[in-house]
């Protein structure tokens, strides 16, 4: 199974994306723009269509507001430092799942909001939009879901970042798909 010398144009993009994490340029990252991304990134697969998924867009005119209030939830020795780190990006997109109680469906939710993730993130590598999925522990406080109303039954999976860059991260290589298959032999 030797790898083709033309790849598809989906291919090159899957190969392409990047995690962007800094560098970002003064282009504004706006609603519309993420809305648009989102028309078709939510079309993942979804297990009985439940669509587990909402999302809540901080722009570069709430950003700073934001990144302080969600700062003020660490040791305040490290505020300064989450604040600043908060505020790298243009905009920040934080994706909410639906936490069922069944852990069957929990995991279908979760593998579907990592479907919908990867989507946005490759319409968004299209027009140079650069993302970074984000989990850093903030996720998980209570404080922070208080500040963002996410409730009882919802989980923060992500606070997706996000900025147009002119310049592309470095590619890092992948292990040969090779080396991680197996057939099963009975």
């Amino acid at each position: 199974m030797g790898e083709t010398t033309t790849k598809s144009q989906l291919a090159n993009i899957i190969r392409e994306r990047r995690a962007v994490k800094k560098g970002y340029n003064n282009t504004e990252v706006t609603q519309d723009t993420v809305l648009e991304l989102l028309k078709d990134a939510v079309w993942a697969p979804t297990h009985g269509m439940r669509q587990p998924w909402r999302f809540i867009f901080v722009g570069a005119d709430k950003l700073p507001e934001f990144a302080e209030k969600v700062a003020a939830t660490y040791p305040p020795e490290r505020q300064e430092n989450r604040e600043n780190y908060l505020n790298e990006p243009n905009a920040i997109l934080v994706v909410v799942m639906d936490e069922p109680e069944s852990q069957k469906e929990w995991e279908e939710n979760y593998g579907a909001v990592a479907c919908l993730i990867q989507n946005f993130w490759l319409l968004a590598w299209e027009k140079q939009l650069g993302v970074v999925w984000k989990t850093n522990p903030h996720i998980q406080d209570p404080k922070v879901k208080e500040i963002l109303d996410v409730k009882p039954h919802e989980k923060i999976v992500s606070f997706l970042h996000l900025g147009y860059f002119d310049e592309a991260p470095t590619p890092k290589e992948r292990i040969d798909v090779v080396e991680k298959f197996t057939t099963f032999q009975g």
